[in-house]
C-alpha cells in the first residue's frame, strides 16, 4: 500500500504528529488532488491547542489543513469531464452537509457547513480528496503559495465585509487585527472604496503594515484616547467594524467607535464570553454585532478572477515555507509571532 506524509491532529488528547498514511483513493465525485502549497491559519492552532474543537468529525482523528492548492492527481468516477488530470486548483475550504433543511430543498446556504481539515481530512499531506464541486481553476501565473490562502484568510474577510457587513464605498471602516485576516481585511476594503480605513494593533509592526496594506491611519489599541482619535479621523465614527484578531477585549472597544447605525462583525474566532458594559447605547443608536464564518457562494472564485486580471496579489502575505515535515515548527512560530507571519506555507 502506497503511503504519504500528512499533519495529523488525535483529538483526545490533542497531539499532532507528522506520520505515514495511506494515500487516499477518490471515490465517486472526488478527485485526489497533489498538494503544492497548504496555508498555516490561527485555526489550526486552536485546533492542536484545544480552544476549537470539530464539531461533526466521524473519527477520533483528522489531517488538518483548510487552505490548500496543487494538481489533480487522479479522477473518481463521475467527476464531470472539464476536470482533468494535471489541472491547476485550489480548494474550498468547506462544502455542504448535503442532510440539513437547506441542503436537502436546494436552498442557497448550508446550515451545518463542514470545514476541511476540521471536520474531514484536509491538506496538511502530500495528497488529498476533494469533492468535485470544491474545485476551483486557476490561472497559470497565479503561484500556488498564494492560490492556496484564498479559500480562507482572504475570501473570510472578504465575505464578512461585502456580505454580513455590506460596507460602501465612502464609508468608514475600522479593522482590530492586522494578522492573517486583518491584513487582507485592509486591501479589501481599499479595493471597494471604504474610506477612510482605520487599522488597530497593539503591535507597531502590524500597525506600519496596515499603512502598507492601504489604511489610512493605524493605531495602538492600548491608546487612552483610542475612541477618540477613531471619531476625530472618520469625522464621527465607523460605519464598519471588524473584529479579525477573536480578542474578548477589542469587541467593546470596537463597539464604541460605532457611528449611529453601525455595524461590528465578529470574524476572528474566541471562546470567550462576549461583554458589552455599556450596552444602552447599542439599542439607542440602532447598532448591530454580526457573527461572521468563512465565505458565500462564489467569493473564491471572484477573489481568484481578480487575480486573473492583476486587481489584487498577495505576494507580500506569504511570510515563509516549510516543508511538510517541519509543520509543528510551522504551528509553533505562528504561536509565538515569530516574525509577525500573515501567512507560513506548508510544500510536501
Amino acid at each position: 500500500m502506497a503511503t504519504m506524509l500528512a499533519g495529523r491532529l488525535e483529538i483526545n488528547p490533542r497531539k499532532f504528529v507528522v506520520r505515514e498514511v495511506p494515500v487516499p483513493e477518490p471515490g465517486q465525485g472526488e478527485v485526489r488532488i497533489k498538494v503544492k502549497a497548504a496555508g498555516v491559519c490561527l485555526s489550526d492552532v486552536h485546533l492542536i491547542d484545544g480552544s476549537l474543537s470539530p464539531l461533526f468529525l466521524d473519527g477520533p482523528e483528522v489531517t488538518l489543513g483548510h487552505e490548500v492548492a496543487g494538481v489533480i492527481d487522479a479522477i473518481g468516477c463521475g467527476v464531470p469531464d472539464s476536470w482533468q488530470e494535471g489541472q491547476r486548483v485550489a480548494l474550498q475550504a468547506g462544502e455542504r452537509c448535503g442532510r440539513c433543511e437547506n441542503c436537502v430543498r436546494f436552498r442557497d446556504s448550508c446550515l451545518q457547513v463542514r470545514t476541511r481539515g476540521v471536520d474531514y481530512d484536509g491538506g496538511w499531506a502530500e495528497y488529498a480528496l476533494a469533492s468535485q464541486h470544491t474545485l476551483v481553476p486557476l490561472p497559470d501565473d497565479l503561484p500556488f503559495d498564494q492560490a492556496a490562502i484564498v479559500p480562507d484568510a482572504v475570501s473570510t474577510p472578504w465575505g464578512a465585509i461585502s456580505g454580513t457587513a455590506q460596507a460602501k464605498p465612502g464609508r468608514p471602516a475600522g479593522v482590530w487585527g492586522v494578522g492573517g485576516l486583518g491584513a487582507h481585511a485592509v486591501q479589501l476594503l481599499r479595493l471597494i472604496g471604504a474610506a477612510p480605513i482605520i487599522a488597530v494593533d497593539p503591535l507597531a509592526v502590524a500597525r506600519e503594515r496596515a499603512l502598507e496594506f492601504g489604511a489610512d491611519a493605524a493605531f495602538d489599541s492600548a491608546e487612552e484616547d483610542l475612541v477618540a482619535k477613531v471619531f476625530a479621523t472618520t469625522g464621527g465614527g465607523l460605519r464598519t467594524a471588524f473584529d479579525m484578531a477573536g480578542v474578548a477585549a477589542v469587541r467593546e472597544q470596537a463597539v464604541r467607535c460605532l457611528t449611529a447605525g453601525g455595524k461590528l462583525v465578529l470574524v476572528g474566532l474566541t471562546p470567550q464570553p462576549l461583554t458589552i458594559k455599556h450596552s444602552i447605547p447599542l439599542s439607542f443608536l440602532h447598532q448591530q454585532i454580526l457573527g461572521h464564518y468563512g465565505s458565500g457562494p462564489g467569493d473564491v472564485e471572484l477573489l481568484i478572477e481578480l487575480a486573473r486580471h492583476h486587481r489584487i496579489e498577495w505576494s507580500r502575505s506569504i511570510s515563509g515555507h516549510l516543508p511538510l515535515a517541519e509543520a509543528a515548527e510551522a504551528v509553533d512560530r505562528l504561536t509565538r509571532k515569530e516574525g509577525d507571519p500573515i501567512r507560513l506555507i506548508l510544500e510536501p
